[in-house]
């Protein structure tokens, strides 16, 4: 079976880069199924991803990675390559509410979400019997004020020791400490229940355009220590309209935090996603 991996670049935007890269690629018996490239003229940052397909048995993607960095060394870049045969290890965090956490644990079930879940971590024993029945570790850590310090603690200790490369908060009704966002920083996702972020005062497009808005409605985001401020992945929206009731807008409003934490995870699991500064550049 021929070996598979994603490439990830970004580097100076200047002359040349594709043509560098995709030569090294070809030289190197690698098949591009599909590039995506983004010239930031603002930053002058150039982003790209390539998903690629090793075609001589005698390559191996180690070997890719070896001569990659010579290659490229003149544009001072910054890369991964990731194995498409490893998927992303995930541990979930959850409270009382179910509705993210039961979607996410659908879509690992079908095989949509190329994922390996480590374990599912809450402050409450509400959904223990919702995780179990998958067959997945479950780990209760009760937060309060006196306590918070020490259980994140431990949250970290399940993050080590479980190898986790990704922590998802599928509606954790919790506010995770500054420290603990830093040492998080790039590998944790918020689902955010509303339209993030709420612009105020002069320029607001000119506001949205400098932090990356993507949609308005439901927001998942990265977690930062700025409380719900974080680089934004992606947003879903649903139309209203005055015959909504509250229970109604509830209801749709559970629909829209799904979708878009989903797709979210996904777009992280599938190394379409780069952060830098306050905004993303996604590659759908």
């Amino acid at each position: 079976m021929a070996k598979e991996f994603v490439l990830k670049a970004s580097c100076e935007a200047t002359s040349g880069i594709v043509a560098t890269v995709a030569s090294y690629l070809a030289d190197n018996h690698c098949y591009i199924a599909e590039m995506h490239q983004f010239d930031d003229e603002e930053s002058e940052r150039f982003f790209m991803r390539a998903e690629c397909r090793i075609e001589n048995d005698d390559l191996t993607i180690e070997s890719i990675q070896e001569g990659f960095d010579e290659q490229v060394a003149q544009f001072n870049m910054s890369w991964e390559i990731y194995d498409k045969d490893q998927p992303v290890r995930v541990l979930l965090m959850v409270s009382k509410f179910d509705h993210c956490l039961d979607d996410l644990l659908y879509r690992h079930r079908k095989g949509e979400l190329p994922m390996e879940i480590t374990a599912v971590v809450s402050n409450h024993k509400d959904l223990r019997p919702m995780v179990e029945r998958e067959g997945i570790r479950f780990v209760h850590l009760p937060v309060s004020k006196e306590n918070k310090t020490e259980q994140e603690a431990a949250l970290l200790d399940i993050i080590t020791e479980s190898k986790t490369d990704l922590v998802v908060l599928a509606r954790y009704m919790q506010i995770l400490s500054n420290s603990l966002c830093k040492q998080l920083h790039g590998r944790a996702i918020n689902i955010h229940h509303s339209f993030l972020p709420g612009f105020k005062g002069a320029k607001p497009y000119h506001q949205a355009h400098e932090r990356g808005v993507k949609l308005i409605g439901a927001t998942a985001h990265y977690v930062t220590s700025d409380l719900d401020e974080g680089p934004i992945i992606e947003q879903s929206v649903q139309p209203v309209d005055h015959t909504y009731s509250s229970e109604r807008l509830v209801a749709l409003g559970r629909d829209t935090e799904t979708v878009a934490l989903a797709n979210a995870v996904r777009m992280h699991l599938e190394h379409r996603v780069f952060m830098y500064g306050n905004k993303t550049v996604v590659f759908k």
